[in-house]
This record gives structure tokens, sequence and C-alpha cells, in this order.
């Protein structure tokens, strides 16, 4: 298979250049945006006789249908698993790389695979004919999220440059801020706000990455104390299901929330995201509000992954 941005694979964030995000992603996922809004009932053909195989270990609403959706609306066609590890031969003790060999010989181009190990998408690429693209890989990355994540940055703020980011929540197990500060990195003068409870802090991996690359960061327990001075609150949820917890009762310099009070904090002009799904961390009343991007953020995982899939395979 042709590499892809010196890749066969997409398995990781640092693997994107800015000149490929700015002149090839993000113009394609506009394209593929006005396609979809203007000729819904059109189906393409730019994919046609070419598969994708979908391979999810854990489960996944908006991820794993958007790739089906955006490969429908190219012309491939589909096979899929979900909770594979439940209802597939992985009860039986098969190994991923197996599973994986299996794939292959039944011909699709690409499998996305989410698995809950970090590093298990690196295992599939080793050995897949198929090009893999990594829907997550435990607490590791999700790099498909982190590109729609930019791209919504791009589109609402209208640059990525000189913009400050509130990274708020689970920063020590949530993978699509892991993925997300890779891509920041690319950017000149984008300024991070840390915020956690001392128990959910960033890894120390990926503090050591912005210190090498001179990005500047703090670290703080209350949004409400960095929600005036950022362009976007990129919230994230407790990632229960891989241990973390978060107690109900905080003290008062712990405050993790989005609500109607960060709502009165913040710019005019900046926006509310979340990967999803979320839980108590926004609250229902900040929907409305239209600083509110995380619906549209979802949507535009559509786009781009539509335009990750034609330039992987078209």
């Amino acid at each position: 298979m042709a590499a892809f941005q010196g890749f066969p694979h997409v398995l990781e964030t640092q693997q994107f250049t800015r000149k490929w995000l700015e002149e090839k992603l993000f113009p394609l996922a506009r394209e593929k945006r006005l396609s979809v809004q203007a000729r819904y009932e059109d189906i393409p053909t730019l994919l046609r006789g070419k598969g994708m195989a979908t391979l999810f270990y854990e489960p996944s609403t908006r991820t794993r249908l958007s790739f089906e959706t955006a490969m429908h609306r190219l012309g491939g066609w589909v096979v899929s698993t979900e909770n594979a590890s439940e209802f597939s031969s992985a009860v039986k003790g098969e190994t991923l790389e197996d599973t994986i060999r299996v794939l292959n010989g039944y011909r699709p181009a690409v499998i996305v695979l989410r698995h809950p190990e970090e590093g298990a998408a690196k295992r599939a690429a080793r050995i897949s004919e198929a090009a893999i693209i990594n829907a997550g890989d435990g607490t590791g990355q999700h790099p498909t999220q982190a590109l729609l994540d930019i791209f919504t940055i791009q589109e609402e703020i209208g640059r990525i440059d000189n913009i400050s980011v509130a990274l708020v929540g689970d920063l020590v197990l949530g993978r699509t801020v892991h993925s997300l500060v890779y891509l920041l990195g690319k950017f000149i003068n984008v300024r991070l706000f840390l915020v956690s409870p001392p128990n959910l802090r960033m890894r120390s991996d990926i503090k050591e990455y912005l210190a090498q690359h001179d990005i500047s960061f703090t670290e703080h327990t209350d949004l409400r104390t960095v929600a005036s001075q950022v362009d976007v609150i990129y919230q994230t949820r407790t990632q229960t299901e891989r241990g973390s917890s978060l107690a109900k009762a905080q003290p008062e310099d712990i405050f993790c929330m989005v609500d109607a009070q960060i709502l009165n904090l913040m710019h005019p002009h900046s926006i509310i995201m979340h990967p999803l799904p979320r839980n108590e961390e926004i609250s229902p009343e900040v929907d409305k509000n239209p600083r509110a991007a995380y619906f549209r953020q979802a949507q535009n995982g559509l786009y781009v992954r539509m335009a990750l899939l034609q330039m992987i395979l078209g």
C-alpha cells in the first residue's frame, strides 16, 4: 500500500505536519462538509470496491459510526464488529495479531481499530497489509479525534496560532487530550492551561514534550481562575472505566466543570469542546449557548474522516 504522509498507517498525531493539516486535511474536510450538506442523497463512487473493517474492542458511538458512514458515503463497503472483547474470538483467547491476520484475508483496504491496550495499533500495523487507523488505544492516543478537534478549532476560532486552550478534567488517562497536545504543538504561541484535580494531572511524558518544544503551559485545579483567559475550553470526562476517580465532594479550590458561572466568565468568542460522551462535567444548561461547540465538533468527525479515508485510499 502506498505510504500516507510517510506512513502506511494512522497511529499517532506526531506523524502529521502543520503543512499537511492546513493544505490537505482542512480544505478536503471543508469540501466534504459542503458535499454532505448540499447533496445528502448523492452517493459518490470515489472508493467503490474498497473495503473497511471496523474492529472495536471497546464501546464506541461517534468514532465507529462516523467512520462507517464516511466509508459508505465514499462508495466503499464496510464489515464491522462492536465490543469485540466480548463478542469475537478474543473471548476464546485469540490474539490481536491473529485477528488482524484473519481480517487481512478478507481484503479490506483499511482496518479501524479500537483496543484497550496502549500500543495495540502499532502491534497491528507491524503485521497488517491493510492500513491500520488507530481509533483509540487505551490511555495512549486517538489521532482521528485530534484531527477533528484541531479542524473544529480552526473553523470555530478562525486560527490556531496565538490561542489559549484550557484542557480540563481527566488529563492522566484521557487519550484525546494526549493526541491534541501533539497537534497544538505544531502551531505558534499556543498557551495551555492544564486544569484537573491533583490525582488526574497530565502525564509526565506529555509535559516533558511540552517543555522540550517550548510550549507554554501551567497547571491549575480551578477552571474558574482561567476561564476568562482562554479561547477554547476542552472539557473531558473522568475515565472511570480505566480506574480514574473524581470525588463527589471536592475542596473549594478544585472546580473542573462547565456551568453557567463558567459561561459568564468566558469571552464571547470562546468555545467549549468535548470529545463526548459527557457525564456531569458539562451542565445541560450550557447546550443552548452558541459557544457550546461539542455537537458541531462531533459532526466534524464525519467530514474529517471522509477526507482522511479519501487521502489514504483514493
